[in-house]
This record gives structure tokens, C-alpha cells and sequence, in this order.
């Protein structure tokens, strides 16, 4: 026996948490039958286009993650990153991302961004796992790190200490993966005093 196109949209939302209309009309959940399971309540509006099922309890990167579903080619950076990592106790009052040099910045009214565009674009991103089911991209601990210093007339070099010192602290880094993000960086020479006085 097939199973229920209602059943599969469900199972699909709660795998992935968030589900983009086009996955559920893959499953057979499009147009008067994805309006069915909102009028019945199976499924809720996050935003145009993004769905859920309304028991996901909605977390603070929920809106992290609604962003990297709908700009895949973006990458949580600097500020945000920190944010994601646990390095920082602060939440930035806007999301930093990094594009390529050459993508089309996204137009978004909110939240409000902070886009940075890097060359290196492919270089120490990780997917991070958030609440067990969507991935986001982010810089990893290390490149978020050196990229701190790089970008320190920004964001201030306090913030870019505090978060070298908190990412050893908590030994979310090895000196080898601080060392080779700061040369990728281009930073190593403006890195090495504080890296050296960590050991």
C-alpha cells in the first residue's frame, strides 16, 4: 500500500525540520493539498516558501537557518559565527555573512545583514548541525578566528582576543589549526604574539 501523500509530507518535515515547498511537491504535496495541511494545522508557514510542522519547539538560530535554506550560496561569518560556535555572549544585531566576490548580494529587508565578501570563499567552511536536523554553513572555529583578525578594523580587535582566547579555552582549536587558518588568512604575522603567549 502507498503511503498517504499527507503522511509523507509529515515525515519529510520532520526529518528536516524546515521543508522548502518544492521538497513537499516532490512528495505530492503542492498547491490545494499543501493548503490542506495548513487550513488542518499539520503543517505551519514559517516564511513564503518554508514550512514546519507546528511541535518544532523554535530555537534563537532558527533564523540562521531559514537564511541558509534560502541562500545556499551564503556563509555565516565573524560575528554570527562566534554566535554559533559558543564563542561569543553576545548575539550581533545583524547576521554576518560571507558571499563570494563576485555573487549578487541577496536584498533583504530582515533581518538585517552584514555581508562581507571573501576570495577564499571555499576555505574552512564547515556544515554545522543545528537541533539535530538542518545543517547551516559556517567558517569553522579557527577560520572565524583569524578572520577576526583580519576584519579586527570592523569588528575590534578585543572582540577578535576575546574570541581566540575563549576558542583555546574551551579547546575548540589546536595550535595547528590556528596557525594554518592565520596563514590562509594572510594574518599570521599580526596572530603570532598572541598565539605565542597561549603556550
Amino acid at each position: 500500500m502507498q503511503p498517504k501523500v499527507t503522511d509523507l509530507a509529515l515525515e519529510l518535515a520532520h526529518a528536516k525540520g524546515f521543508v522548502r515547498a518544492r521538497e513537499l511537491a516532490h512528495v505530492g504535496a503542492s498547491g490545494e493539498k499543501l493548503q490542506q495541511l495548513l487550513r488542518s494545522g499539520a503543517l505551519v508557514r514559517i516564511s513564503r516558501g518554508l514550512y514546519a510542522t507546528p511541535d518544532r519547539a523554535l530555537t534563537e538560530l532558527d533564523q540562521l537557518v531559514q537564511l541558509s535554506i534560502k541562500y545556499p550560496h551564503m556563509v555565516f561569518c565573524l560575528l554570527t559565527a562566534l554566535q554559533i560556535h559558543g564563542l561569543t555572549t553576545q548575539a550581533p544585531h545583524e547576521v554576518w555573512v560571507a558571499i563570494s566576490s563576485k555573487a549578487r548580494a541577496p536584498s533583504l529587508i530582515y533581518p538585517p545583514l552584514h555581508i562581507v565578501r571573501f576570495s577564499d570563499l571555499g576555505l574552512g567552511i564547515e556544515q554545522k548541525l543545528i537541533d539535530g536536523v538542518v545543517h547551516i554553513p559556517v567558517t569553522s572555529v579557527a577560520k572565524t578566528v583569524a578572520d577576526c583578525f583580519k576584519f579586527r578594523n570592523k569588528i575590534g580587535l578585543d572582540i577578535a582576543l576575546e574570541a581566540l582566547r575563549d576558542a583555546w579555552r574551551q579547546k575548540k582549536v589546536t595550535m595547528d589549526d590556528l596557525w594554518e587558518s592565520a596563514q590562509t588568512c594572510r594574518v599570521a604575522n599580526v596572530m603570532r604574539p598572541y598565539l605565542e603567549s597561549l603556550v
